[in-house]
């Protein structure tokens, strides 16, 4: 083990951006395509938690090249992926001055859902200071199953605008689910509450209340067995992972119990160990494939290139693996690095330069700003 920790060469942290942006299929010539691109996409970031808002305009559509809203639509009702909050949270109080659910900006994850043991917080939920109508809804799936709207609210006797806010509180709280994305999708885009204000849209079907509510919940998965299901999807999302890379998850996987399976892991010859990465402290793991990925990246000339990438996405690694203050994790803000390195934010529709670029390269700097992040570029 020590002879090939002592073939590794560390890379700086821009060349570490730089693989991680082919890795997760975000740079030039490594994004996916169709159904089956985002059913990778899904399987690779699964467990990742952001704002429910970002999902489809901020990552999918960054890493599939034709993505269009059917594709997860289809894998959702079809039972492959499922959408909801993995981690518990404390339920809002029933205060009649406040209407309780979910907002734009809470953070939602998707997943595979055999992967459902492993993904959700073993945690029990706080039921207690749920408002009168969750209580009922919940109560009720729990009797019937997975339902329609309309039978919950035949079921809890409740008017549908009240078992709507009664649905996403307990989205909000991580208990329950939908079967069809467009629910999620109708809430995020701000179509629920346009429906709710247009007279004449009135009797028109709400997307939100389009497909069946389940409850978000499974067998528990064994401890040895999650903390081993957390370190694989780690590796899987990132390559090679650190210590500084869990700032980014919302997993409560405390590294001790992580380095203890990498430690075994690597003993068997299953992963590598290393500094792969030079200006951090601590252990570090990789993938023999992100290896060779990492070693073949180092050969190639990619210099002069620019990508821009959400905050609210992954790879918004500045101020985690690169110098420098960490960027909010909120819809519109952005992110573009110059080979790896971070030259420009977006935050607040306000731009921030934070390194020197050529004058020749400004344009396309301010069209990665203007525009939708994932547009990327070269300069010769």
């Amino acid at each position: 083990l020590a002879h090939l920790r002592r073939e590794i060469e560390p890379v700086p942290a821009a060349a570490m951006v730089q693989f991680l942006l082919e890795w997760q299929h975000v740079a030039p010539g490594a994004r996916l395509a169709g159904e089956q691109g985002v059913l990778e996409v899904v399987d690779q970031l699964q467990g990742f938690e952001t704002a429910g808002v970002a999902w489809e305009d901020e990552i999918l559509r960054g890493r599939v090249s034709d993505y269009q809203p059917g594709f997860l639509d289809s894998l959702c009702l079809g039972g492959a992926v499922v959408w909801g909050r993995w981690r518990r949270r404390g339920t809002q109080a029933e205060n009649p001055a406040r209407r309780p659910g979910l907002t734009r900006t809470a953070p939602i994850g998707l997943g595979i859902r055999e992967d459902l043991p492993w993904l959700l917080d073993p945690a029990p939920a706080d039921e207690t200071a749920l408002s009168g109508g969750a209580r009922d809804a919940v109560d009720f799936l729990r009797r019937r199953g997975a339902s329609f709207f309309a039978d919950i609210c035949a079921g809890t006797r409740r008017l549908p605008s009240e078992v709507e806010d009664a649905v996403w509180q307990l989205v909000a709280a991580g208990l329950v689910t939908a079967d069809s994305f467009a629910a999620l999708r109708a809430l995020v885009s701000g179509e629920t509450r346009r429906l709710e204000h247009s007279r004449r849209r009135r009797r028109q079907p709400r997307r939100t209340r389009e497909g069946r509510w389940s409850l978000l919940e499974t067998e528990a998965a064994p401890a040895d067995g999650r903390v081993e299901f957390w370190a694989r999807q780690f590796l899987r999302r990132y390559g090679i992972f650190c210590r500084e890379l869990l700032a980014r998850e919302s997993a409560t996987i405390p590294w001790r119990s992580l380095l203890s399976f990498f430690r075994r892991s690597e003993a068997r010859g299953e992963i590598r160990g290393g500094r792969f990465l030079s200006g951090l402290n601590g252990e570090q793991f990789a993938l023999p494939e992100a290896v060779e990925a990492l070693r073949a990246l180092r050969r190639r000339d990619l210099r002069g290139q620019f990508a821009a990438v959400s905050a609210c996405d992954p790879l918004n690694l500045a101020g985690v693996l690169t110098p420098g203050r960490r960027i909010p994790a909120l819809p519109g803000n952005r992110i573009v690095f110059r080979d790896g390195v971070p030259v420009a934010t977006l935050e607040n529709g306000a731009a921030c330069m934070l390194a020197g670029v050529d004058p020749s390269e400004r344009p396309q700097l301010d069209m990665l700003l203007d525009e939708r992040p994932f547009r990327f570029g070269r300069t010769d």
